[in-house]
């Protein structure tokens, strides 16, 4: 299968008749995503050289896959919003954080794998960091998850209203202030169980982790397949560990708690194992986003050019790590292109339906409602299976917060339209006059503009790549019309001027001017 996918195998070696069975039993799927965990902050990838060990998170890679070419965005939100909705995050809108209290969110329009996997039998449950929205109609429960108990923002955010210039004052809080960890059913029960300070920080994944180990026993105690969505605080600013991690590693803050970060991951495989469901579920780790360097030593370690926030490959390309038993080959190492939206497809085609991605394009109905959307991702599953050579995915867009395109990936070469110089506070976009070309296997760190004296050379031999890459990008442009599209908001609102706001009064008028006429059925 050439350089890009080695050692994949269907499981063909394995004994005929768990193969069998697993054919048979529709598989748990249990995704673990640490938040800002660097790509190079797993020993897997780094090979011992940042000083500390990560065996459990290793141990998914070595009874599964390890990924160099994977794919999350370059914020929390639209991290999280991809992998769990399948789409772009420019069609969501999920493209930065929301501020506490404001009305932007997952969209109800947006199906989740949990509202999917919910209409084939599945018990669906998130535990951990959310980040998709704070109000009721943004929580999880409202959007095919059974069950979820966690935080709805990062970690800094939370901690504001113990920082020194934070008002004392009861009404700001209440009116400005996040809310608190939040417990919630689909049934419409809400608890909020208090605030997460800077105490609760120490310990709070511990209580995702009771949680998660806790849904799992009851989901094999009623014989049902199993979605768990576990999403870990730690690698997040700022790091409040538990006295018993302080300097363990020797080395940082963030080595510290990537020690205790990969302990927990060894207890959710343990408890698989325990449960005897471990050959039957699927275990993917992942993480939202490239590592925030920026707030180094606590801060993530990548080798890309780049960091969180940017639209370099560090502030792109992160870890990720598969176990699927009997699908995909212990020790494998995958180099095709694959980001967190093709996960929607995938783990949909290993339940049991297969084509989801063209079913919701004409419209689908799951969790008891009407969807109809374009879905981004693509089917992995048969790579996995080694039915094929090469993965579905050949092209890529990397967004900004503010919803600019900055570049595109085509196969092996990228096309830096804009690019953002500056950590995630700081950075400056910037857009030469040519689009910047980049060959991500004899450059995968994007050195070549910044160091090599002969770049200007190699780049205008390679203009030809401008032709195919606009086709690319016309065919994800041309979706856009048919299908549900939310705009984002902006973190920065330098971007406001009178003709903005006249455009957003034009929006308005056609969107009002589409419900007329999709309520008089005129297409």
């Amino acid at each position: 299968m050439g350089h890009h996918l080695s050692k994949i195998a269907v499981g063909v070696g394995l004994l005929a008749t768990s193969g069998a069975a697993l054919a048979a039993a529709q598989p748990n799927i249990l995704a673990i995503f640490g938040d800002d965990v660097g790509y190079w902050n797993i020993s897997a990838y780094n090979q011992g050289m940042m000083g500390y060990q990560t065996p459990n998170i290793d141990r998914i890679a070595n009874e599964g896959a390890l990924f160099t070419d994977h794919y999350g965005q370059q914020s929390c939100t639209a991290g999280r919003a991809a992998f769990i909705t399948g789409q772009e995050p420019f069609r969501t809108g999920l493209l930065t954080i929301g501020m506490p209290g404001s009305d932007h969110g997952i969209p109800d329009w947006a199906p989740t794998i949990a509202d999917l996997l919910k209409e084939q039998g599945y018990m669906t449950a998130q535990f951990g960091k959310n980040h998709l929205g704070d109000q009721d109609k943004h929580l999880p429960t409202n959007h095919g998850f059974d069950e979820f108990f966690g935080n709805l923002y990062h970690l800094n955010a939370e901690e504001e209203p113990e920082t020194y210039y934070y008002p004392k004052d009861p009404e700001f809080r209440k009116n400005y202030g996040p809310r608190g960890v939040i417990k919630s059913y689909a049934d419409g029960k809400i608890e909020d169980t208090g605030p997460m300070t800077r105490k609760r920080m120490e310990h709070a994944d511990e209580e995702f982790l009771d949680s998660s180990l806790a849904f799992m026993e009851k989901a094999v105690k009623a014989d049902k397949p199993f979605f768990i969505w576990h999403n870990t605080t730690r690698m997040h600013v700022w790091t409040r560990l538990q006295e018993k991690y302080q300097g363990k590693s020797g080395v940082s803050i963030y080595a510290d708690g990537m020690l205790e970060h990969d302990d927990q991951v060894g207890i959710l495989l343990d408890k698989l194992d325990e449960l005897g469901v471990a050959d039957n579920t699927i275990v993917i780790y992942s993480t939202d986003n490239g590592a925030e360097t920026a707030t180094w030593p606590d801060g993530g370690a990548t080798p890309f050019y780049g960091e969180k926030g940017t639209t370099w490959e560090g502030g792109m390309r992160v870890p990720q790590l598969v176990r699927w038993p009997g699908t995909i080959k212990p020790g494998t190492k995958i180099n095709e292109m694959m980001a967190h939206q093709d996960w929607l497809p995938t783990l949909l085609d290993a339940a049991g339906v297969p084509n989801v991605k063209e079913k919701l394009a004409k419209g689908y109905k799951a969790n008891g409602k009407e969807f109809k959307v374009h879905i981004d991702g693509y089917d992995f599953k048969p790579l996995f299976e080694g039915k094929v050579d090469k993965g579905p995915r050949e092209s890529l867009l990397y967004f900004t917060a503010n919803g600019e395109l900055n570049a595109v990936r085509w196969k092996d070469w990228k096309l830096n339209f804009a690019v953002m110089e500056g950590n995630i506070s700081n950075a400056v976009r910037l857009e030469p006059n040519w689009p910047q070309i980049i060959h991500l296997r004899a450059d995968p760190f994007e050195k070549a503009p910044h160091e090599s004296g002969m770049y200007m050379r190699w780049m205008a031999d390679n203009m030809w790549l401008f032709v195919p890459m606009q086709d690319v990008l016309g065919k994800f442009f041309n979706t856009l019309p048919d299908y549900p599209m939310q705009m984002s908001t902006q973190m920065n609102p330098a971007a406001i001027s009178s003709q903005s706001l006249q455009l957003k009064a034009k929006m308005q008028q056609l969107d009002k001017l589409q419900q007329q006429m999709n309520s008089l059925n005129i297409k």
